[in-house]
């Protein structure tokens, strides 16, 4: 069974701008989807952690999915985060996604809430049995504070229960084995949201990227991706040279923020000057990039030839 095409290639968690006053600034957010259409991407991941999603409330949320889909208009698969700490507040989001027209539904662990992974199972059984949608596993300890295990995700996949898993845990090793045992599935598909090592869990046999740094350089995703494809791994492999240096800019903030802060503070600095949105603002309480900060992505993005 081929992969749909949602589920396969470049699709990035897409920024949501901010006004100066910490509203949506949804003439930036139509530039941000039209920049990323036009760089060639497979996919947009709404309401993702690039997105800012655990900042926004119900209504915003239901606002930011509509006005994608609404400029989106059809173009390309919508990804919708539906992140939240319980199951009964997930399932409600993800009916509110695919009333919107959303294709697919992205979940994480539970959080806050401390849970097992007999209980982290349930979750994601409620959920698929909830919504008549795609859902996809998110694995990011980092901010749920629970791993997906590997027999956890292995059971959720065969069970049907997810079609696929997008990975940032920064467990490349367990990355691997899960290739390895869902193999024999073509169906599930498996995505990692690791910028730097896209060339590598390609050639693994990975299905595609989910990448923040995407939001800057759609291109240089798509490029890197279109030569793994075609098995051009010295050009993947430069690609990924290049993108590793543009992933510099996230370093800029990190004497004065926090680690989200100084990551999409980042993308969004260098897409403020890229042109692409208005104002580089941060969900409160994060702390925006200041002036010198902005010098040093600046330097970056000439660095890697983008200005």
């Amino acid at each position: 069974m081929a992969l749909p095409k949602a589920f396969q290639g470049v699709v990035p968690p897409v920024v949501t701008p901010l006004t100066t006053d910490f509203k949506v600034d949804y003439p930036s957010f139509t530039r941000v989807i039209e920049n990323l259409i036009d760089g060639g991407v497979n996919g947009l991941f709404i309401l993702g952690s690039t997105s800012e999603v655990i900042f926004h409330d119900e209504k915003t949320r239901r606002a930011i999915l509509d006005h994608a889909i609404k400029v989106n208009n059809g173009r390309l698969p919508i990804l919708a985060g539906v992140i939240d700490p319980t199951t009964d507040r997930v399932i409600g989001h993800a009916r509110e996604a695919r009333a919107a027209g959303a294709d697919a539904v992205v979940v994480t662990a539970p959080f806050y809430t401390r849970t097992n992974q007999a209980e982290t199972l349930e979750h994601f059984r409620y959920v698929a049995e909830g919504v008549d949608l795609p859902v996809i596993a998110y694995d990011i300890p980092v901010c749920v504070h629970i791993k997906l295990d590997r027999s956890t995700i292995k059971t959720l996949a065969r069970e049907g229960a997810i079609a696929g898993v997008k990975d940032s845990s920064g467990d490349e090793g367990n990355f691997r084995y899960l290739l390895a045992d869902l193999a024999d599935r073509p169906e599930i598909f498996l995505m990692t949201g690791a910028e730097l090592t896209v060339d590598g869990v390609l050639l693994a046999g990975a299905h595609g990227v989910v990448p923040g740094l995407g939001n800057v350089d759609p291109h240089g995703y798509v490029r890197l991706y279109d030569a793994a494809r075609r098995g051009d791994w010295v050009s993947a492999r430069k690609e990924q040279d290049r993108l590793c240096t543009l992933f510099e800019i996230i370093r800029c903030g990190a004497a004065r923020t926090s680690a989200g802060s100084t990551g999409v503070g980042g993308f969004k600095t260098a897409m403020k000057r890229l042109g692409i949105i208005s104002t580089n603002v941060m969900a409160r309480p994060q702390r925006t990039l200041n002036e010198d900060e902005a010098r040093c992505v600046e330097a970056v993005l000439a660095r890697v030839g983008l200005i």
